[in-house]
C-alpha cells in the first residue's frame, strides 16, 4: 500500500505536467489522453475512453465476486489566468488549474499505480476521471453514458482539497456537505423605441429594477437550517450601449441555492412565478432557462464510516468543521444509486483559496490522499 520515492517523483512530475496544460470544461481531451497514457503503464484490466464526453474510466478487477468501488477525480481547469512565477505555471493563456483538479488526478493516478501492482482480493475498483465538474455537466454526462450501467458502483468516494484547513487535515461528516444550485437566466422582451419617445416602446427597465431585489428577497433561513435558500443576482444587462434607443430586451441572471434538492424544486417554482408575473405586469415576454445545475451532495452514513475507519487506520486527523458548505459540487450525482461520500483534505491554513489566480495544489497532499483511498479500498475489498 506504500508509494516508493520514485513513485512520488513520477506523480509530482505528472501533476505538474497537467498543471501546465489546463483545459476547461468539456474540452479536456488532451488531459484525458495524458491520464490514459499514465494509467496504461499500470496495467488496468480496461480503460474506457470518451466517457460522458472527454472522460475516462480505468478498471482494476480482482476477477472475484465483490463490490465495485468508484473513485472520482475531475479533469477540468478554469478560465482564470494564473499569476505565478512557478516553473510549472500554466502555459495556456487565460486558463489555469486554480481548483486543484490536477492534484486530484495525481492522487487517483497514485492509486492506479498501487492497484496495478496488487489487485484487490475481491470486487473491482473504477478510477473515474470525469469532465466538466466546474459547470455541473460532467457527472450528469458520465452517469448518463450507457456504459455506466456496466460499472455501476456500490460505493463512490471522492475528495476535494480545502484551503484554510491545516495541511493534510480532513473534514468529513454525514449528510449534506454541498448545496444544490443552478443558474437561472431570465430573458425579458419588449419593444425598442427612440429615446426621445420611450412611451412608444415597451422597455424592460422597470421590470429589471423590480426583479433584482425581489429575487434576492427570496433568500430564507440561516445556513444551519434545511430550509436555507439563497438567491444571488450575478449578472444583468439591458438594451444596447447607445443613447438614442430605449431598450427592448434585458436579461437577469440569478443563482439559486438550497441545502436539499426538494427545497430547490420549491425555490425554482417561486422564482419562475415571480419572473413571469413581473414580466406580465410590464407587458413583456419572458423566457427562462437553466445552466450549471448541481444536485445536493449528501454523504451516506456507511460510506462515511468506511472513510473514517481508513482515516483512523492511517493516523489522519479529521473532524466535521466547516461542513456543510454553501458551494456546490457535482459529485452528488454519483450518490444516486451508490453509497457515496466526499471528504475534504486541508491544503494549508494560509494557502491561496480555490479559484484565486495564485493557487497551486500542494504536492505533499498526493501521498496523503492516495493513502486514504487505498486504505478504504483494502478495508472493503481486501
Amino acid at each position: 500500500m506504500s508509494l516508493t520515492n520514485q513513485d512520488l517523483v513520477d506523480l509530482v512530475a505528472f501533476r505538474r505536467q497537467l498543471h501546465q496544460a489546463p483545459e476547461i470544461s468539456n474540452e479536456e481531451y488532451e488531459t484525458a489522453n495524458a491520464v490514459e497514457v499514465f494509467l496504461a503503464q499500470t496495467g488496468p484490466d480496461e480503460i474506457l475512453t470518451g466517457f460522458g464526453g472527454p472522460g475516462l474510466a480505468a478498471i482494476y478487477d480482482s476477477g472475484q465476486p465483490g463490490p465495485t468501488i468508484l473513485l472520482r477525480a475531475e479533469l477540468d481547469a478554469l478560465p482564470i489566468a494564473e499569476i505565478s512565477d512557478l516553473p510549472h505555471r500554466s502555459a495556456i493563456p487565460g486558463k489555469g488549474h486554480m481548483c486543484g483538479h490536477d492534484g486530484h488526478m495525481a492522487i487517483l493516478a497514485a492509486v492506479g499505480r498501487q492497484l496495478g501492482r496488487q489487485r484487490p482480493a475481491r470486487g473491482r475498483v473504477v478510477l473515474m476521471f470525469q469532465p466538466a465538474e466546474e459547470t455541473g455537466d460532467g457527472a450528469a454526462g458520465v452517469t448518463a453514458d450507457p456504459r455506466y450501467a456496466d460499472i455501476a458502483p456500490d460505493f463512490a468516494f471522492s475528495l476535494h482539497n480545502l484551503p484554510g484547513s491545516p495541511l493534510g487535515h480532513v473534514r468529513l461528516k454525514e449528510g449534506v456537505v454541498n448545496c444544490a444550485s443552478r443558474g437561472m437566466r431570465i430573458a425579458l422582451t419588449g419593444k425598442t423605441a427612440h429615446s426621445s419617445m420611450p412611451e412608444t416602446g415597451a422597455s424592460p427597465m422597470l421590470a429589471v429594477s423590480q426583479l433584482m431585489p425581489a429575487l434576492t428577497g427570496l433568500s430564507r433561513a440561516g445556513f444551519d437550517s434545511d430550509n436555507f435558500r439563497l438567491a444571488t443576482v450575478t449578472h444583468a444587462e439591458m438594451g444596447e450601449a447607445v443613447f438614442g434607443v430605449a431598450p427592448g430586451r434585458a436579461e437577469v441572471w440569478v443563482t439559486l441555492r438550497t441545502r436539499l434538492d426538494e427545497r430547490m424544486d420549491a425555490l425554482v417554482a417561486t422564482a419562475e412565478k415571480l419572473a413571469r408575473d413581473t414580466a406580465s405586469a410590464n407587458a413583456l415576454g419572458c423566457e427562462i432557462d437553466y445552466h450549471e445545475v448541481f444536485v445536493a451532495s449528501l454523504n451516506e452514513a456507511e460510506a462515511v464510516a468506511h472513510l473514517r475507519d481508513a482515516l483512523d487506520a492511517e493516523g489522519v486527523a479529521h473532524d466535521e468543521a466547516e461542513l456543510p458548505m454553501r458551494a456546490s459540487e457535482d459529485f452528488g450525482r454519483f450518490g444516486h444509486g451508490a453509497k457515496s461520500a466526499m471528504f475534504f483534505l486541508g491544503s494549508g491554513e494560509n494557502h491561496p483559496q480555490l479559484h484565486n489566480p495564485d493557487y497551486d495544489f500542494p504536492d505533499d497532499l498526493i501521498p496523503i490522499g492516495a493513502r486514504i483511498f487505498m486504505r478504504t479500498v483494502r478495508n472493503l475489498l481486501g
